[in-house]
């Protein structure tokens, strides 16, 4: 915005001041003349070359060659204004009684060439007037210019910032009308700078005063394929401003590329439709306020106000509040069918670009009350995003999440290379909750605490999934494994169906290279217990663990262990009981004349003819390890 009063002002300061000097003294050398007098009130040298034509019908006017205005002695050898050839119109009658009411200017080709030093000197600053002889003489007075109309036709705009990029539009078309020089003047600028119309409607009020610098109302409409937006306040051509701010799309991406940034892919719930609305303070020290900010980005409305420095590298500070923020849109789309199946095959080695962390610095507050992903839905947030030179850090305050709460932090830093990391911690949440939305397991319910501190880097989610350090542990009180009977299971019967009730579920782990090693798993039942311990492959996708429930009464209190082995992929782990122990420890407690009956009771049992002791061994490894099976893979939600 503050570029485009600039360049309003550069353009009709030049041409009333051109077109002035061109008629202050008639004759032959008219264009000699005309340019001593601009450059005695411009500082500037004005050159016009070609001849001068009058014209008498229709128009009275006249008609110029090549014009030039020189630019500011910082700025190059450049002009800031050029333009192939000038038509210039006036009113006979005002020009009689010794004034000069410009009806119309067209300039054909015109070129301009804005810059701004880094000390914030802009090239459109002319030099205070110079009195000439003319004006300083006894009787001698400046006539007085007016422009009514000026017509720029396929003009070319160079703008520069020091330390940013430079920008060049093209194929301009401009109209000022300025029918009254003490009141408003109105613009229509047309423009297409990737191919579709991009329209634009000013109203400045007391534009003589603007020209000069002072602050004045304005009105701005913009008209774009995919949207609108509009300004209602006051503004200087220095570039500051004050006033409400609208802006409405109805294809935000589409409106982006008509302007000429490109073709930007928006997710859902980010503003594919957006309406924004906000009262804005703009300073010409680049400083931007905005209060009583309200955003609409799809489904999600957000509230708030912010601050933002644009002076150097952004600087945002921002306190936003929403209802519900729906982020399902965010995630992509969920996997399904051989989007599953080449899920299974591994992290992706797709390079992650995380350049957009140095972009900007800043805080940005969050609140929330119910907060929607595409894995699970979350309740009241109280989040804090700190944002410096290329690291961010998430301040989990509180985060309402499965029947408990999350707080914790969560970093990202792409200062030397990415690397993510935080520290996690889990109050009262409900495991089948949890399990559910996270891993898709249903059979595993009960209260929990939880701790995790990860470290991880990589320049893909292969890299850092193998890289991955840290520690945690959970804890647990009573709890429901279903679809599992581990009584049932260590007396022989079948272990499928039925539910396991436990009093205590505890276990830490370490992690190192992508690997999470766990040594001290205790589940406690009444009449049993369950010890676990192995590795589980984070980086690799795969589990090597050693699960054993221990029956605390059996064989005399002596107790009967049944080792369970977990081993291979996450998407097809192998799960085999160890029973050479468990027949063994059976096996001494039985006499010989015990031997007969125990194979007419297995027989019945386990519905096959057991004739030796080796077939008894055989049939009972292939029960429980069909059992064990069974329940294992209900657990993890397999059939």
């Amino acid at each position: 915005m503050r570029w485009v009063f600039r360049i309003i002002g550069a353009l009709a300061l030049c041409a009333v001041l051109l077109v002035g000097g061109i008629f202050l003294l008639p004759g032959e050398k008219i264009a000699s003349l005309a340019a001593e007098q601009i450059r005695a009130q411009t500082g500037r040298v004005v050159t016009i070359s070609g001849d001068v034509r009058f014209s008498i019908w229709p128009v009275l006017g006249v008609r110029t060659g090549p014009v030039t205005v020189a630019n500011a002695d910082w700025a190059g050898p450049e002009p800031i204004f050029a333009a192939q050839s000038m038509s210039v119109g006036v009113a006979a009658a005002d020009l009689l009684a010794g004034s000069i009411r410009i009806t119309e200017i067209v300039a054909e080709g015109a070129h301009l060439r804005l810059a701004r030093w880094r000390d914030g000197r802009g090239n459109w600053e002319m030099v205070q007037p110079v009195p000439t002889p003319r004006e300083t003489g006894t009787g001698g007075t400046t006539r007085p210019v007016t422009l009514e109309r000026l017509v720029l036709t396929g003009a070319r705009l160079d703008w520069s910032d020091a330390g940013a990029a430079p920008l060049t539009l093209a194929g301009i078309d401009l109209t000022l009308d300025w029918p009254d020089p003490t009141r408003a003047a109105d613009i229509s600028v047309s423009m297409s700078p990737a191919g579709e119309p991009v329209r634009a409607n000013l109203s400045i009020g007391a534009f003589r005063a603007f020209l000069a610098g002072e602050v004045t109302p304005i009105s701005a409409q913009l008209e774009a394929p995919g949207g609108t937006a509009s300004f209602e306040g006051r503004a200087n051509t220095a570039g500051a401003l004050a006033g409400d701010v609208s802006l409405k799309t109805t294809d935000t991406a589409r409106m982006l590329a008509a302007a000429g940034l490109g073709r930007v892919d928006i997710p859902s719930g980010a503003g594919q439709m957006a309406h924004v609305a906000t009262e804005a303070t703009y300073t010409a020290d680049g400083r931007l306020s905005l209060r009583k900010l309200s955003l609409t980005l799809d489904q999600n409305r957000l509230t708030g106000a912010a601050d933002i420095d644009l002076s150097g590298k952004p600087k945002i500070v921002a306190q936003l509040s929403a209802g519900t923020l729906d982020l399902t849109g965010l995630g992509g789309t969920a996997a399904s069918g051989g989007g599953a199946a080449a899920a299974s095959e591994g992290w992706s080695t797709a390079p992650i670009d995380a350049s957009a962390l140095g972009l900007l610095d800043g805080t940005i507050d969050l609140t929330a009350d119910t907060i929607r992903t595409l894995m699970t839905e979350f309740g009241r947030a109280e989040l804090r995003l700190t944002i410096d030179n290329a690291r961010a850090v998430a301040d989990i305050a509180r985060l309402d999440a499965f029947s408990g709460t999350l707080t914790g932090q969560f970093v990202a830093n792409n200062r030397r290379g990415l690397s993510v990391g935080g520290k996690l911690n889990a109050d009262g949440i409900e495991m089948s909750r949890a399990l559910k939305d996270l891993a898709d397991i249903e059979r595993f319910s009960g209260k929990a605490n939880a701790v995790v501190e990860f470290l991880g880097g990589g320049t893909s989610e292969a890299e850092i999934m193998r890289s991955l350090s840290g520690s945690g542990g959970l804890a647990m009180g009573q709890g429901v494994i279903a679809g599992v009977d581990l009584n049932a299971l260590m007396t022989l019967g079948k272990g499928s169906g039925g539910t396991t009730v436990f009093d205590s579920l505890a276990a830490t782990f370490t992690m190192a290279g992508g690997n999470l090693q766990n040594d001290d798993l205790v589940l406690s039942l009444p009449n049993y217990r369950a010890e676990g311990k192995g590795r589980i492959g984070l980086g690799a996708r795969d589990i090597d663990y050693l699960f054993t429930p221990i029956a605390l009464r059996a064989r005399g209190g002596e107790g009967l262990a049944v080792p369970i082995l977990i081993r291979g992929p996450w998407s097809g782990p192998q799960i085999k009981p160890d029973l050479e122990g468990v027949l063994k420890a059976k096996a001494d407690t039985r006499t010989d004349e015990l031997k007969e009956k125990a194979k007419a009771k297995l027989s019945e049992r386990l519905g096959v003819p057991v004739e030796s002791s080796q077939d008894a061994k055989d049939a009972l490894k292939d029960k429980l390890e069909e059992e064990a099976k069974k329940g294992l893979l209900k657990l993890f939600n397999k059939n």
